[in-house]
């Protein structure tokens, strides 16, 4: 059945490229409403429906829009949402994106734990799987493609392995049936090459998903000032990979513009307040942004995703390619 929540949640923070103090508040919302995101700081707070073809950007993260009315960096709720199981959904910010909060998914999960879901009187209108479909970026050499959904492993999470601890599963309703095997790579780092994560069952997201972190390499940064973007970027809310030496002056005055103290810039590593969750973090954070951008095909997926060097633009394009089925 569809479900929505039993009571509103907010949650503040600074947006991680606008640098402004933003709060997002989730509402529940009617059967066949879906996800929803309204600028309640503008003139008569304009609603934009969530869904992959009124996505206009996805150079740094996904920004949906309707005409002049954006909103970005939605794509870390939008996979808490998916995975918690709400199908209904109204989301006021007010501002033009997110709050990035720590750059992953954790809070927004423990916020819908926290006031729970409420089943309402439909069913779930799933996108079942029934042949491949697959879609490759010639340039890049990213591609995904999605097969029919195959019976879940015994062992549905990674308890081995879980380093975060989320509050009990509770008083949510996965939408069962969707599982991705996701695999990263990056040429010529010399500190994170490649990366795989596999999501069994949208169950393990809160405890073996949620808590991984956004990241960036300190050889990006500086292009990314100079775009205006990363404003409210700090070690707060991101992982920062330093995996090729760079000059001591060029390392310090990035370290400066991120607020994080000085480090030796003959030592490759990450930079970050809190230890790595998981040796992969990057992966599982990957496999998030992924299920961020899938929440936006509109209805819950069931079905087998492959992933070789996901990233924001090739999710979309794929995303559409399913919003069509």
């Amino acid at each position: 059945m569809q479900h929505t929540l039993l009571a509103p949640f907010s949650l503040s923070s600074k947006g991680l490229h606008t640098g402004l103090d933003l709060t997002v508040t989730f509402l529940a919302a009617p059967v066949g409403h879906g996800l929803q995101v309204q600028r309640v700081d503008l003139p008569g707070e304009p609603v934009v429906p969530a869904l992959a073809d009124r996505v206009v950007d996805t150079s740094r993260g996904t920004v949906i829009a309707d005409g002049d009315i954006r909103i970005s960096t939605i794509e870390h709720a939008m996979a808490a949402l998916l995975a918690c199981g709400v199908d209904n959904c109204l989301i006021q910010v007010d501002g033009p994106e997110f709050p990035i909060l720590d750059g992953s998914s954790r809070y927004y999960v423990q916020e819908i734990l926290r006031v729970g879901l409420l089943e309402q009187d439909a069913p779930r209108n799933y996108l079942t799987v029934t042949e491949p479909l697959e879609y490759r970026d010639e340039k890049t050499g990213s591609w995904l493609r999605i097969l029919p959904a195959s019976q879940p492993d015994t062992k549905r999470c990674d308890d081995d392995q879980r380093k975060f601890s989320a509050p009990q599963p509770i008083a949510f309703a996965s939408p069962a049936g969707l599982s991705i095997d996701s695999t990263i790579y990056f040429e010529g780092s010399e500190l994170i090459t490649t990366q795989r994560a596999q999501l069994s069952d949208l169950s393990c997201f809160a405890t073996d998903f949620a808590a991984a972190r956004t990241f960036v390499f300190v050889r990006e940064i500086a292009p990314l000032l100079q775009m205006g973007l990363i404003r409210g970027g700090d070690l707060s809310n991101a992982l920062v990979i330093y995996d090729r030496p760079m000059a001591q002056d060029d390392l310090d005055k990035l370290a400066d513009a991120l607020g994080a103290p000085h480090r030796d810039a003959s030592h490759l590593g990450f930079l970050q307040l809190r230890p790595l969750q998981w040796e992969n973090e990057p992966a599982r954070h990957k496999v998030l942004d992924l299920l961020g951008d899938l929440a936006l095909v509109g209805r819950p997926i069931r079905g087998h995703v492959e992933a070789y060097k996901p990233g924001h633009t090739v999710n979309n394009r794929f995303a559409r390619q399913l919003l069509k089925l």
